[in-house]
């Protein structure tokens, strides 16, 4: 679908939602599937013209979104709705829009966000539903609770998170704020009408922004001190080394989900 072309450029805001499973991240890369190269190829052929899609988080290979956000700049002038319409008709079903909207010129989804949330879910139990296992992480061995939620209080605040930030990163300041990090237990997971019961542990982490692998990182640290291998009390203590190896492993992705951006 080719939109009427005018000498005007516009910037489109897009509120995105997708399952992950099938690509390799964000970003675009040379050889591999990823969530805004099949956005931007859906944008050249709705606007009749090519434009990168910018988001406001690079989330990783296999890594969901409930409320990615993210915007193009158009000389296209199909009102926002039927761009949203078109998108959806010319995408894969695992990738939708939510909302398409007209934003100020100067909008930049990355820079102008002030929080972002994700959250994760473990399965803490022998075995996981069909229905879900791709996107939970299968604990098998029962975890404390108790002791993963002292240790998660000592990340909140404004830190130096080099612990928690994943090999072949960039970024040149690892300070970050860390808002809320909460973990809940959940005995119901309601699916497709279905209600799924067993153990379920859901870790909440709003912050003003995430180093590579930063939350996956902390979730794999927090389940080590579940399972009793690294001491509740020792969260400070890793963060202040600023240095990777003293953290726990990296959590799979496929549980990770990147809930909301603030702006």
């Amino acid at each position: 679908m080719r939109g009427v072309i005018s000498l005007i450029m516009r910037k489109i805001k897009l509120l995105i939602e997708y399952d992950g499973s099938a690509y390799h991240g964000w970003q675009i890369q040379k050889r591999e599937p990823t969530i805004q190269s099949v956005l931007e190829g859906a944008v050249r052929k709705v606007a009749g013209e090519p434009s990168a899609v910018i988001g406001a988080g690079r989330t990783d290979a296999g890594v969901h979104a409930l409320g990615q956000v993210a915007a193009f700049t158009t000389s296209s002038e199909l009102p926002p709705d039927v761009i949203k319409k078109a998108l959806n008709a010319v995408l894969p079903p695992d990738i939708r829009i939510l909302n398409a909207s007209d934003a100020d010129a100067g909008f930049r989804p990355r820079d102008d966000a002030l929080r972002k949330r994700y959250y994760y879910i473990i399965a803490n139990q022998r075995a996981s539903s069909a229905f879900l296992h791709r996107h939970v992480w299968l604990v098998r061995q029962p975890l404390d609770m108790k002791a993963m939620t002292t240790a998660g209080a000592a990340v909140v605040g404004t830190h130096d998170f080099s612990s928690f930030m994943g090999t072949g990163s960039g970024i040149k300041n690892p300070v970050r704020q860390i808002f809320s990090l909460d973990i809940s237990q959940l005995r119901q997971i309601d699916f497709m009408t279905a209600e799924f019961t067993g153990d379920f542990i859901k870790i909440s982490i709003e912050a003003t922004g995430f180093l590579r692998h930063m939350v996956r990182n902390i979730v794999g640290t927090l389940v080590e001190v579940g399972r009793g291998r690294i001491p509740a009390e020792s969260l400070a203590d890793i963060m202040a080394r600023r240095d990777r190896k003293y953290a726990g492993p990296t959590a799979p992705a496929n549980a990770l989900f990147l809930e909301r951006i603030i702006y």
